[in-house]
Parts: structure tokens; C-alpha cells; sequence
């Protein structure tokens, strides 16, 4: 399934039904009073979250969603029946954005919820609601409101407790896909994730923590450079970061240089960010060359990182038990 998090759509409520202007006419019945009825009122646009959805391909191609008309009032005092209500299926985490005010209106962060995105207008009154003792025969009856229509921003933030981060070709894919449930694309080249993954982690005896991988971020990430910005909102709801380094990439020699690019654009895209838990990772420890380099990747991380520092290898499962206990604690903590 392709993945989409963001789309703009058009929502618009049913219009009320008209009222209606009537009189009884019945044999027998010599003074007939009005007996027209109100219209039904227009149903709702209503955003309802789904725990089966992870993307917003739904909605970015059926861009118009609109919900049923009332019908309109009869005679009799018979009332026009209301407008069918149009639900839309939405993914948890779906934040709803006023597309011409840019004001935020709803944030759909949880499950089971519902939100009228655009409610239905009002039916209109039909005469018998105008009897009174100064007008006993009204020949007037309301029309029908028209619904709210509005053009709507819809934003998905991935809802996660741990973010995997880091550059491309770090081993993400790899951690994710070796301790979860998930099944990343993973390969020897850098930007094999294209997409974020949500992976449950169960550890035995303790609990079990929901984890997403998403894709490498390089310098200026936070400007659009390779796929960091489209994706970077999507570890602002995580509880703590797992940032991951590979020791033996050849493009970064020096691991502080790795990790301060990281931290750089999380704080150019949001100084929230960096105030969050991080468990700082050295991976790849099986590679040749991972174990020389170890000691001196260690010394000058310490001069810059003041948390957690842990040596894995996917691969062999070096590590990996330790680093899980570590985050599950602070998950509890946090």
C-alpha cells in the first residue's frame, strides 16, 4: 500500500429540508388549521478514527466528501427526514488543519473518536410552527440552511513511544525488522526505507512498546534535502528516540560529526525535539573494523551525548536484549 500522510479535501454538510405551508382539509372538519411540517435537518461530515488505517490514500483521491440532505416538510405535520450522515475513516494520529486559515481544529490522537468535520444546516419550520394568537393561519414556512462547507488539511503523525533516527544506511531497518513485528525493506544502500514502519516490540516478562523507523535524515533534511522533511513530523508524537550511528560508514569517520548532524536538523525543524529522552546506538558491531574504531567512537561521543550509549549488532543480536530493557525502562520512566 502506498504510503500518503497528507491531503486536502473538501467537506460540506447536507442542506436542510424546506418547510412546508399546508392546511387541513378534511370533510367534517369545518376550520382547518395549518398543518405543514419543518424540514429534516442535513446531515454531518463526520471524521472517525480507524485503528486499521496507517495511511491517508483514501482520501488524497476522493478529494469530496459530502453528506445527505433533509427532505423537505409535508402536510399533515409531517416532518422532513434527515440527511444521511457521511462518515470518513481517518488513521489515529490524523490532525485536522483549516486549509484556508491554517488554524488547527481537531487532532485525532485516539481511539475510538469522533469529530463533525462539517455539520449539516438546519431544516427549515414549516407553517404550523408559526401559529399564534394573533395569526392563526401563517402562510409562511422556512427554507432550508445550507450545510458548513469547508477545505480542510489533513496531516498524519505517526502515533509511536520510540522513533528509530539517524542517517541513511545507519541500520534501522534492520533493528526494526529484528525486534518487532515488522518487515521494512532493508538492503546495502542508503534510502532503502521510503516510508515510516510501525513495529510492535514485545519483550518477554516486562511489556511491550510500539517503535517506528523512519527514513534516513541527511543535512538540511529540515529544508527538503532527501525524504527527512516529509517525514519528520512523524517523530514528534514518539516518547524518546533510538538515534543510531554506523561507526564503520565511510562517509562519517568521526561519530560526533554523525550525531550532530541529526540533533542539527532536529532542532532546525523543532527545538522540541532535542529535549526528548535519546538512547544513543552504535551499530553494526559484527562489521569488520566496528571493533577498532568502538574504543575512540566512544571517547569523543562522551564529550557530546549525555545519555545512554549502547553497542548492537542486528545481525548477531549482540546488544539487543540489554538496549531493549533500557528503553523499557524509560518508557515507564517517561
Amino acid at each position: 500500500m502506498k504510503f500518503i500522510d497528507e491531503a486536502i479535501i473538501e467537506v460540506e454538510g447536507g442542506r436542510g429540508g424546506d418547510g412546508c405551508i399546508s392546511f387541513r382539509r378534511e370533510k367534517y372538519v369545518p376550520r382547518g388549521g395549518p398543518n405543514g411540517g419543518d424540514g429534516g435537518k442535513g446531515g454531518d461530515v463526520i471524521f472517525e478514527t480507524d485503528e486499521g488505517k496507517t495511511t491517508l490514500m483514501d482520501v488524497k483521491y476522493n478529494k469530496h466528501f459530502r453528506a445527505g440532505h433533509g427532505t423537505h416538510g409535508m402536510g399533515k405535520n409531517m416532518h422532513g427526514k434527515s440527511g444521511s450522515d457521511k462518515v470518513v475513516k481517518l488513521p489515529v494520529g490524523t490532525i485536522v488543519i483549516d486549509a484556508d486559515t491554517n488554524n488547527e481544529l481537531a487532532d485525532l490522537n485516539k481511539f475510538p473518536m469522533r469529530w463533525v468535520a462539517a455539520a449539516g444546516g438546519a431544516g427549515g419550520r414549516g407553517n404550523a410552527s408559526f401559529v399564534s394568537s394573533v395569526n392563526q393561519a401563517p402562510r409562511k414556512a422556512e427554507k432550508g440552511k445550507k450545510g458548513e462547507k469547508r477545505r480542510l488539511l489533513l496531516q498524519l503523525k505517526l502515533l509511536a513511544d520510540v522513533g528509530v533516527i539517524g542517517l541513511p544506511n545507519a541500520g534501522k531497518s534492520t533493528l526494526v525488522s529484528t525486534i518487532s513485528n515488522a518487515k521494512p525493506k532493508v538492503a546495502d544502500y542508503p534510502f532503502t526505507t521510503k516510508v515510516p514502519t510501525l513495529g510492535l516490540v514485545e519483550i518477554p516478562n516486562l511489556g511491550s512498546f510500539v517503535i517506528v523507523d523512519i527514513p534516513g535524515l541527511i543535512e538540511n533534511a529540515h529544508k527538503g534535502a532527501g525524504l527527512g522533511l516529509q517525514f519528520l513530523r512523524h517523530i514528534e508524537r514518539t516518547k524518546i528516540f533510538l538515534h543510531l550511528i554506523d561507526i564503520t560508514d565511510p562517509m562519517y569517520n568521526d561519530a560526533t560529526q554523525s550525531y550532530k548532524t541529526i540533533r542539527s536538523e532536529l532542532a532546525s525543524y523543532s527545538k522540541d525535539l532535542l529535549i526528548k529522552p535519546e538512547i544513543v546506538v552504535l551499530t553494526k558491531m559484527d562489521l569488520p573494523g566496528a571493533l577498532e574504531k568502538k574504543k575512540e567512537a566512544l571517547q569523543n561521543l562522551r564529550r557530546v551525548v549525555f545519555s545512554d550509549i549502547h553497542c548492537i549488532s542486528a545481525a548477531t543480536n549482540e546488544g539487543i536484549d540489554a538496549l531493549l530493557r533500557r528503553v523499557y525502562e524509560l518508557l515507564e520512566k517517561h
